[in-house]
């Protein structure tokens, strides 16, 4: 195959789309100050209650910091990595569980491997409100099973 062919061959592949639009929520007003607070509250009354020690970062909508809390005692890399998990589910719009479920699938979820800013593992959930993404909190210093429980909590708050 000459390299013209295997370009456009790569270009064809990683145009393909990632999810349907209807998958995925518009984007909203950036989520209050008071909500973060709320949806922080409950993720760290989850996570103290299992005495997981967990870095615990909430985006707005647009995918800038909002609340960022690290426990004691929690590993150094915890809130950098709790912030790119919340960028995942913000920006893209997806929790980063289905982007690791979509990663491990192989085949056309190996583009994530190619995605600037993609973290796919578990512990990112974007925050809705009346269908609208608003933002977005990642957790990050348990098990990725464990993060994800620990987020959800937090954005049960919203419902």
């Amino acid at each position: 195959m000459r390299a013209s062919q295997r370009m456009l061959l790569s270009l064809a592949f990683f145009s393909l789309p990632i999810w349907s639009d209807s998958q995925q929520p518009d984007y909203g007003p950036p989520i209050k100050l008071s909500e973060a607070r709320m949806v922080m509250k409950a993720a760290e009354d989850v996570a103290s209650a299992q005495n997981w020690r967990v870095a615990i970062a909430i985006l707005d909508s647009g995918c800038n910091l909002v609340l960022l809390q690290k426990m004691d005692n929690t590993h150094l890399a915890g809130s950098r990595i709790a912030q790119d998990k919340a960028y995942t589910a913000c920006a893209f719009r997806i929790s980063t569980a289905k982007a690791q479920q979509t990663l491990a699938e192989g085949q056309d979820g190996l583009r994530y491997l190619q995605l600037n800013a993609m973290t796919a593992v578990e512990g990112g959930l974007p925050l809705l409100r009346n269908n609208q993404l608003i933002g977005a909190i990642g957790v990050s210093g348990v098990t990725s099973q464990q993060d994800g429980i620990i987020a959800q909590a937090g954005a049960d708050t919203l419902r």
